[in-house]
């Protein structure tokens, strides 16, 4: 079957198609909104809103010319419905459904975090199930226990600031441009170990729980000790010193979880998934490590249009539809 994916949670608008029968990714197509929001120093919900209206027509379009394909040769459609902001998911989901109306094909609803959970499937073949998987992104960090699609077990998640959040609150207060998270880890190369050392919440609290806005406030602390005027060796070091302590904390819960569930296998995805200094921690642990590739760690269509081929027994007729901007990963199936 061949399914369009949509993807428009926060700001990217992202369009795939996906090939279920011969389990092929055809094409896709993504536009990202950074520049638009970087004038704000963050994203602008309506403003995203706006961009995703005018953007889904010509990417869909795009896609079906890659794979030389037309829109009567869609047999599904598949879009986020949540979590994400309540604007932007509705202009996925109205053009979806107006779309499968019009074609007379069926709708399927996909989670923005199993998206990026079967991320990794899109280009890595020898994920087996049950595997454990850090999802860690700008607006979730969790530990989950993957039996199989569609059965996830949340063992621990961020309490208060996911890590990606965290790492583009501390780039705002350190004066580098929006997005931040990936600038400040770029600085953090140059800087020196052991300049300052920042607290590493949560890491001995005995479960898999997270916390990162107190180690932002450490830094913001640090920030104001060292004058109006913050030396660049002195920025990239203390860069350095809060990834470290980032990156410390997601390994030792992760190293806990393995051992408690006894799983071999390691998943990890979304946005901060692409770090360097996170990715070469985690590959020393006991356990095999799969990334997903550098391109699906954005927000994107291929991984929404992945995630509904393997639920095409939830695709139903087109019509009436919600979102749900706040929607947990476990309580979604549980509740199924």
């Amino acid at each position: 079957m061949l399914v369009l994916g949509i993807e428009s949670s926060c700001d990217e608008t992202g369009v795939a198609l996906f090939d279920s029968e011969h389990n092929a990714l055809l094409s896709h197509a993504l536009h990202t909104q950074m520049a638009m929001h970087a004038e704000y120093g963050g994203v602008v919900p309506e403003l995203a809103s706006r961009d995703h209206i005018r953007r889904l027509v010509p990417l869909t379009n795009e896609c079906l010319h890659k794979a030389d394909k037309t829109y009567a040769d869609i047999q599904a459609i598949g879009y986020t419905q949540g979590p994400g902001l309540g604007g932007a998911l509705l202009t996925g989901a109205a053009f979806a459904n107006a779309l499968a109306f019009a074609l007379n094909i069926p709708v399927i609803e996909v989670h923005h975090l199993e998206g990026h959970l079967l991320s990794p499937f899109l280009s890595e073949k020898n994920i087996r199930f049950p595997f454990l998987a850090l999802l860690v992104s700008g607006g979730h960090t969790q530990i989950m226990a993957v039996e199989a699609v569609g059965k996830y077990t949340l063992l621990g998640e961020s309490i208060d600031d996911a890590a990606g959040e965290a790492f583009d609150k501390t780039a705002k207060l350190l004066g580098l441009p929006y997005p931040g998270g990936a600038k400040l880890s770029q600085l953090a190369e140059l800087g020196k170990d052991g300049a300052f050392e920042f607290p590493r919440p949560m890491i001995n609290s005995g479960d898999f729980q997270m916390s990162f806005s107190g180690l932002k406030t450490a830094v913001l602390t640090c920030v104001k000790k060292q004058g109006e005027r913050l030396p660049e060796s002195t920025r990239n070091d203390i860069c350095r010193a809060f990834q470290v302590a980032v990156v410390d904390v997601l390994y030792s819960k992760v190293k806990a979880a393995l051992k408690h569930t006894g799983l071999t296998q390691l998943v990890v995805a979304g946005g901060v998934g692409a770090n360097a200094a996170l990715r070469a921690k985690l590959k020393t642990l006991n356990a095999e490590v799969f990334f997903p590739k550098h391109e699906w760690c954005t927000d994107n269509g291929a991984m929404i249009a992945y995630a509904a081929a393997q639920h095409l027994d939830k695709a139903h007729q087109a019509g009436g539809f919600t979102v749900k901007p706040r929607w947990a990963l476990n309580m979604a199936f549980d509740a199924a």
